[in-house]
């Protein structure tokens, strides 16, 4: 239901764009949302987006970094992510969540496969 792509290498200060494509039974008004899981470290969310009134939430940690956006058209959803940090290391996922608008992160209700993100000088 998910294909997550745009990971890669990049060093610090650096810019990614991750890219989920939503297909299969998830609808178009399901939150959708960005996690990572750093090496032993638990997943934690990042940002998500809803698919009704295009309300957004940000793990502090990004604010002011990452931008999340979704195209309704294409059944996809972006992270724009500057000024990476080694921190931001992580394999990010995208997930979704039964949820008409966001005003705190999302609890997904199923995941993508992930994409890997490496930090790295």
């Amino acid at each position: 239901q998910f294909v997550e792509s745009g990971g890669g290498l990049v060093q610090p200060g650096g810019s990614l764009r991750l890219s989920c494509e939503v297909s299969g039974f998830i609808p178009r008004y399901y939150s959708i949302a960005w996690f990572r899981q750093a090496p032993g470290k638990e997943r934690e969310g990042v940002s998500c987006i809803s698919g009704t009134d295009g309300s957004t939430a940000y793990a502090d940690s990004v604010k002011g970094r990452f931008t999340i956006s979704r195209d309704n058209a294409k059944n996809t959803v972006y992270l724009q992510m500057n000024r990476l940090k080694l921190e931001d290391t992580a394999v990010y996922y995208c997930a979704a969540e039964a949820r008409l608008t966001v005003q705190t992160m999302c609890v997904p209700d199923y995941w993508g496969q992930g994409t890997q993100v490496t930090v790295s000088s």
